[in-house]
């Protein structure tokens, strides 16, 4: 039977936590990541120093992964104490997503307890997130949430076509739309007539559970920052429900397996006919945009990567093959869970 792990946002505290096997067979978890995104000047770097400050009173062991556009970074020393890299000159969800993974690579050498990262003003947290879900990394990286962070003061302009770029807007309604949670920042600074306007869009861009959270100076609670908002379940385990209680208890809240879905991936895959692959993927639901992983077909020995997207399949040969195994990645947002391993199951299992 494969396995199909979906991630989901939290609505209460019990969850289950994914383990996974280092060299040596020595039981490890992954380690938790936060991302901290929003657009320039939205206070990302104040609430990056709050969690920094929580996470040393606990103990707990952090990374940090800063990323400017510019070949300095001068708010480096406020973190010099920590396990700190700097991605410099570009931007780690586009011109430099390969140095994110070389840095990701040391952390899953060099363990921590919480990994943070802070992309630059104009990184789409999808990218980011993009990478952690990769097949290289989803079993090393748990990510908690994607904490996004809107300068209030400035929404309404960034907003207009007459003050703004669509470039702009379009970064800010991906830096929303990815979140778990969102600041709404620099509230001081706007009246309560205009706070009511942007908190209306901003509840129009995102799905019904997402918080939104009022601000200023970044003063949000810890244990709000550090809620876990996304989580791992193993669909096929019979005594796990799609919302991740078990079949026996009675859990408090909604059973909305679509809510806001980052990934799901399917692992222990069988030989595929390549046609009928590809058909699969076709026939996905619009709202499954992206595709990864590597597969093996029929009749064939070889190992493949393929991406997908924009319901075009890519193909290439796998020449390193250093213990890969198949699996199966797919990213989209409002993905229903069962409808998904269904599918799966019917087209490559027979199962009825």
């Amino acid at each position: 039977m494969s396995k199909c792990i979906i991630y989901v946002y939290n609505r209460n505290d019990s969850y289950l936590i994914p383990i996974m096997k280092s060299e040596g067979f020595v039981l490890k978890l992954p380690i938790n990541v936060y991302i901290i995104s929003g657009f320039l000047g939205s206070g990302k770097t104040t609430v990056l120093k709050k969690l920094v400050e929580e996470c040393n009173t606990r103990g707990q062991k952090l990374g940090i992964i800063l990323n400017e556009l510019g070949d300095t970074n001068v708010e480096n020393h406020l973190f010099d104490k920590e396990q700190m890299y700097e991605l410099l000159n570009g931007c780690i969800c586009c011109s430099i997503q390969e140095d994110l993974k070389t840095t990701l690579d040391q952390f899953v050498k060099n363990p921590v307890d919480i990994l943070l990262i802070e992309g630059t003003g104009v990184a789409n947290p999808n990218e980011i997130i993009e990478a952690l879900s990769s097949p290289l990394y989803i079993d090393q990286f748990n990510l908690q949430s994607v904490i996004s962070l809107v300068d209030a003061s400035n929404y309404l302009d960034y907003q207009s076509i007459f003050s703004s770029s669509k470039e702009v807007r379009t970064l800010l309604k991906e830096q929303i739309t990815s979140a778990s949670f969102i600041i709404l920042n620099k509230t001081d600074l706007v009246s309560e007539k205009k706070l009511d306007k942007i908190h209306t869009q901003i509840k129009k861009l995102v799905h019904e559970e997402i918080p939104i959270v009022s601000a200023s100076y970044g003063d949000v609670s810890v244990a709000e920052l550090l809620t876990e908002r996304v989580r791992t379940i193993n669909l096929t385990d019979k005594q796990v429900s799609a919302c991740g209680c078990s079949v026996d208890s009675s859990c408090s809240h909604d059973h909305v397996n679509h809510a806001a879905i980052k990934a799901v991936k399917l692992e222990d895959i069988p030989l595929f006919d390549k046609k009928v692959f590809e058909k699969w993927l076709k026939g996905l639901p619009e709202n499954v945009f992206r595709g990864k992983g590597i597969v093996q077909f029929h009749k064939d020995s070889n190992l493949y990567s393929f991406q997908y997207a924009s319901k075009k399949l890519a193909l290439e040969e796998v020449k390193s093959k250093n213990g890969l195994k198949p699996i199966i990645i797919l990213i989209g947002n409002g993905i229903n869970s069962d409808a998904i391993k269904e599918s799966y199951e019917q087209t490559f299992l027979h199962l009825t």
